[in-house]
């Protein structure tokens, strides 16, 4: 992430909130669990390992967008984030 965009705002009816702020906001607390093709993988982390295309994986990120996990089970990425007492929030 940018430094211009840990300055964006984002405004939810009468409330504001800068992108920084959304992610410190969950951290150690709350993770998102989004499903993803192993043929994004690359792409969207440059340093993950290479995996047979066409698999549907699912990416556990902590609340500042850092990958916590990927995996090809749902319940494994769910289980994951209980095991560390993280509430899960599906991003699709």
């Amino acid at each position: 992430m940018t430094d211009a965009n840990k300055e964006m705002i984002i405004e939810t009816g009468e409330d504001t909130l800068s992108i920084k702020a959304l992610a410190e906001w969950g951290e150690g607390k709350l993770a998102y669990l989004k499903p993803i093709k192993s043929d994004d993988l690359g792409r969207i982390f440059p340093g993950a390992p290479d995996v047979a295309p066409g698999l549907n994986l699912f990416v556990l990120l902590a609340a500042n967008g850092m990958p916590i996990m990927i995996t090809d089970s749902r319940d494994t990425a769910m289980a994951n984030a209980w095991e560390h007492d993280l509430e899960t929030v599906s991003l699709h």
